[in-house]
């Protein structure tokens, strides 16, 4: 080996090596700390609660309920239902109003609205009348399913369910509303 090529090579693994210092001192939590999740986790693994993320562990309340951010065994975001609380709500709660993709993560529930409306056979089923969970579908797709009855949800003060439906069962034709 050439003398000089020796120094060059050794001059590179220098300079890596204060490189990986430099990294590792500016590293969220410091060399010797844990990383801060926050900063870390990508925005794929964190938990949506009506349009706003919160990192993994995090715990917010909801109706009455405690909800831990976590993942499923596939990795994909997903609240964890804990144990009752009392208190209000850490978080909003705009309830079952349009499709929750992109505003809510597994696992999430939220009171029913006219949106959650269904029918079966020739009767209308109102929205309301449920709290609903964000549900993965086979395929991938969130959708909002039914979970529990409304007495199940905790109000906050000022807070209601929702009006009634302003659709009827004439709207209902073989378990489908038109």
């Amino acid at each position: 080996m050439n003398v000089a090529f020796g120094v060059q090579c050794a001059r590179v693994v220098a300079a890596g090596v204060a490189l990986a210092g430099a990294i590792a001192a500016a590293a969220p939590g410091g060399a010797a700390g844990a990383p801060d999740h926050a900063a870390v986790d990508p925005v794929a693994t964190q938990c949506l609660w009506a349009d706003t993320a919160h990192p993994r562990g995090e715990t917010v309340t909801a109706g009455g309920w405690s909800y831990s951010c976590g993942t499923d065994a596939a990795g994909a975001p997903r609240w964890i239902r804990g144990a009752a609380t009392m208190g209000s709500s850490t978080v909003p709660n705009p309830g079952a109003a349009n499709a929750p993709a992109g505003h809510f993560s597994a696992g999430a529930r939220q009171p029913g609205t006219e949106y959650t409306d269904y029918c079966v056979g020739d009767q209308l089923i109102e929205g309301r009348d449920n709290v609903y969970e964000v549900t993965p579908s086979g395929d991938g797709p969130l959708f909002w399913r039914p979970a529990a009855a409304v007495d199940s949800w905790t109000f906050d003060p000022g807070s209601h369910p929702a009006p009634p439906s302003a659709r009827g069962p004439s709207l209902c034709r073989d378990s489908q509303l038109l």
